[in-house]
């Protein structure tokens, strides 16, 4: 991965990880199209710069993330992330190999798209309008809606709003709980990839992912540059969604999941892109 692929990349991830669209998604596109998508330092970039989208939503709620006399926001926290932990370790092997499947993916887009175009309809009536409102028993059940995101195209974001709608969130605080879950969850999973999961050693062998990331001088720099753009991307991305979503609903990102699902199904079919 060179620099520029490497700013793509970031690109997609900053402006894809907090829409309902999947941030997954796009980045196997885009890597397939590139043809890097094969590459073990890709798999561990498109995980490794959730770091920089992680930053983001801290900066942009800041007061949430520092004020420790709201013992019950990180409890809640807490209580919704243990869904993905849990399964996300039991499920491992078989995650990594959907992330392979860009066939996966278009169809993922496309049934993600059908039901964001009618989710509007299905949860008119929110009974939850503030952060500190929302129970454990509530933030837990969010956390496991979350857990579909697991499979590649179905978006993380997209996935826990549902939820949380489902659970009587407003659209925006459902929007927003969602933003506050993904700093542990990405966190999570950023840890795990760097740390504890092993890597193939094309010199034989295996590897922890900082030593894959400290391999080449190229390696490096491209982590700490799709971070640094990522961050300020999905600073603009997050601003952006919000005023959208409370102005427009979620009919629009539908469609265009329908959209690039048809597109990658058509990439796929005609060898453009290999499954």
């Amino acid at each position: 991965m060179n620099i520029f692929e490497a700013i793509a990349v970031a690109i997609v991830e900053g402006l894809t990880e907090f829409l309902p669209v999947s941030s997954t998604g796009h980045m196997i596109i885009l890597s397939s199209l590139l043809g890097i998508h094969k590459e073990e330092f890709t798999k561990l970039f498109e995980v490794a710069i959730q770091l920089g989208a992680i930053l983001a939503v801290v900066v942009l709620y800041w007061k949430k993330f520092i004020d420790f006399k709201s013992w019950a926001f990180y409890v809640k926290l807490a209580i919704a992330v243990i869904p993905a932990l849990v399964l996300g370790f039991l499920f491992s092997n078989q995650i990594d190999a959907l992330l392979e499947s860009p066939l996966t993916v278009a169809i993922t887009l496309l049934l993600g798209g059908i039901i964001l175009i009618f989710i509007d309809r299905a949860f008119q009536r929110p009974a939850t309008n503030e952060e500190k409102e929302i129970s454990s028993g509530k933030a837990f059940v969010i956390g496991c809606w979350q857990c579909l995101a697991m499979i590649p195209g179905v978006s993380r974001s997209a996935a826990s709003i549902i939820g949380g709608m489902q659970q009587k969130l407003t659209r925006s605080l459902a929007a927003e709980f969602s933003f506050f879950l993904a700093v542990p969850t990405m966190a999570a999973a950023t840890g795990y990839s760097l740390v504890i999961k092993k890597w193939p050693n094309p010199a034989g062998g295996v590897q922890k992912g900082y030593e894959l990331l400290m391999n080449s001088r190229e390696n490096l720099i491209a982590f700490i540059t799709g971070n640094i753009v990522a961050f300020v991307v999905a600073l603009l991305a997050i601003k952006f969604f919000i005023g959208f979503l409370q102005k427009h609903g979620f009919k629009w990102f539908g469609y265009y999941r329908i959209v690039a699902g048809l597109i990658l199904l058509i990439l796929l079919f005609t060898n453009v892109i290999h499954n």
